[in-house]
């Protein structure tokens, strides 16, 4: 059974990406970020969601992997996008297919 972790913007698998099909492996994890494609996102921006990733792993090192255990690591990256948000290091894509403001309404300039 394939365990995983999805959030509007994260989206955490137990397995690896094989010929365009993620195939379970409890070895080895995949972060998916904002498959959607909701937010602007820079390399210092992505590299520091991935960062947060590892560290939020290594904190479970010696534990068992469980949905839930990768349910809370998908819930706390959850919230450090919505923190890069929020801080301006990254925004919404006005050129997104859907524009959902899923963590907040964007801040408007003052005029």
């Amino acid at each position: 059974m394939l365990l995983k972790s999805t959030t509007r913007h994260i989206h955490i698998y137990a397995g690896e990406v094989i010929n365009d099909e993620i195939c379970a492996d409890n070895e080895n994890l995949t972060l998916n970020i904002d498959p959607d494609s909701e937010l602007d996102w820079n390399e210092p921006a992505l590299n520091q969601v991935q960062e947060k990733f590892q560290e939020l792993v290594s904190s479970y090192n010696g534990e068992d992997l469980t949905e839930y255990n990768l349910r809370r690591i998908g819930s706390d990256l959850e919230h450090y996008v919505r923190s890069l948000l929020l801080t301006g290091k990254i925004g919404y894509n006005t050129q997104a297919r859907v524009q959902n403001y899923s963590l907040g309404v964007p801040r408007m300039a003052d005029s």
